[in-house]
């Protein structure tokens, strides 16, 4: 397993796998060359975040949680196929929602049919960890080489702000009990999907007044854990967040010289639909 960089400044000197220099999102220097195919197969969420609405769909929207259709695995096979009949520079298979991958059986069999026929491409999702520690040893079975998890707060009356409500084990919780839970299932499948030698990048969603100030300490802490790659993402003004809460470019700038000293920074990321294909560049 390679060993994370600790910070931009002070990178070790290491041999880099496949499932990084030929992802576009865990290296920039592959987004110009290779690209991604996100499979919207996974409608339902388990948590509501106040900056996420997922029932639109427009051309010119491009934003996680947006797809403008779900697709069935046996639709997504269809996909693949029809994307390798022409010339084809993608190197991955993703799957980012439109709702929670982990909270769907449609992820687990769309990467088992697929992964069968295609084996050579690197398998990833995207999760907000609350079901993680329970589904990653499935998930090293079906050969995920790449997780993102999206950490907002390490600090539960702040995840009490960002989050409405989370849905685990057949209840309901909102307020700190729910962003406990949540933060405590998310350090700890970041910790088991590291031990398993997957390679894990943090989301961090960037609220001004919320976690702004916050992302130094996050990008401290995954650091320590053995995370590859943090990407700070200002959020999107909709549902409970508006104009006023999204960073501006030089308090993005700034976060991110910051974080930096823990840990490398993603800087080019389209924050991109969830039915999203080709290159990011």
């Amino acid at each position: 397993m390679h060993q994370a960089m600790k910070s931009e400044n002070n990178q070790e000197m290491v041999c880099l796998p496949d499932n990084i220099t030929q992802h576009p999102c865990f290296s920039e220097k592959a987004a110009g060359k290779y690209g991604r195919i996100h499979l919207a197969v996974a409608p339902e969420c388990n948590i509501q975040c106040n900056f996420c609405i997922r029932k639109f769909d427009c051309v010119n929207e491009s934003r996680p949680g947006v797809t403008s259709k779900v697709i069935s695995p046996a639709e997504a096979l269809l996909k693949i196929d029809e994307i390798m009949d022409v010339e084809n520079p993608n190197s991955v298979v993703g799957i980012a929602g439109p709702g929670e991958p982990l909270f769907n059986a449609e992820t687990f069999e769309t990467i088992r049919i697929v992964g069968e026929k295609y084996p050579k491409f690197h398998y990833c999702l995207s999760s907000n960890g609350l079901l993680l520690p329970e589904k990653i040893h499935e998930l090293k079975k079906l050969n995920i080489s790449n997780i993102t998890v999206t950490l907002n707060t390490l600090d539960p009356a702040t995840g009490a702000e960002i989050y409405s409500h989370i849905k685990f084990h057949g209840q309901t919780y909102s307020g700190i009990k729910g962003a406990e839970i949540l933060l405590e299932n998310q350090l700890e499948g970041i910790r088991m999907a590291i031990s398993e030698g997957m390679t894990v990048k943090v989301n961090t969603v960037l609220i001004k007044s919320i976690n702004l100030h916050q992302a130094g300490e996050i990008a401290e802490k995954v650091s320590k854990m053995g995370v590859y790659l943090q990407n700070l993402m200002p959020v999107i003004p909709q549902f409970k967040f508006n104009e006023s809460h999204r960073p501006d470019h030089d308090e993005l700038r700034k976060v991110r010289e910051e974080c930096a000293r823990f840990v490398t920074q993603m800087r080019h990321c389209k924050q991109c639909r969830s039915d999203a294909i080709g290159k990011l560049c």
